[in-house]
């Protein structure tokens, strides 16, 4: 399973439209996830114009997009990796923690869980350790993978575009960064 990752497009406010080599790598994925702030409902049907599955949440500079009822956090199950997605919005001091305990509130029964959000713009790959003892040490003990792909147009604040791409097989997973100047 192939799954490209995208978030914080801002088209139209802080971008015009998705760069080319990130629309080839959303039309050749299985699945893509957006992780908010498309910007506009023109963003999101292009985005879903180019996937084969989307999988996507609101973020807070997302309109109410009529005929759009995006979620503030999903779960979903692809190559036996839950991913939990949510934008993150709020603030950047403690974006890490309040990210993983969405994560951890949708962890249900599965046994590799990695959770995705946006909102920082910065490129992200990192484990979260949990702040305090939990009763289920063998859910948290290794904390909550959080994986943000940055923005995909290198809306400010980023200075680049990328993404991430990720393979996910029998609970397995490569995570790929890509990311242009």
């Amino acid at each position: 399973m192939r799954i490209a990752v995208i978030a914080d497009t801002h088209i139209p406010s802080r971008a015009e439209e998705l760069p080319d080599w990130i629309r080839d790598e959303l039309r050749g994925a299985d699945h893509v996830i957006h992780a908010g702030d498309f910007d506009s409902r023109e963003a999101y049907d292009d985005i879903a114009d180019l996937s084969a599955e989307l999988t996507a949440v609101r973020g807070n500079m997302d309109p109410e997009m009529t005929t759009v009822d995006l979620p503030e956090t999903t779960a979903l199950d692809r190559g036996g990796v839950r991913f939990v997605v949510t934008h993150g919005t709020g603030d950047l001091a403690d974006y890490e923690s309040r990210v993983a305990g969405v994560v951890r509130d949708h962890v249900g029964d599965a046994e590799t869980v990695v959770g995705v959000a946006g909102h920082t713009h910065q490129l992200t790959d990192t484990t979260v350790r949990p702040e305090t003892e939990t009763d289920d040490p063998t859910r948290e003990a290794d904390g909550v993978r959080l994986l943000n792909p940055g923005s995909a147009t290198g809306a400010d604040p980023a200075s680049f575009e990328s993404m991430l791409v990720v393979r996910a097989e029998d609970g397995d997973l490569d995570v790929q960064v890509e990311r242009r100047d």
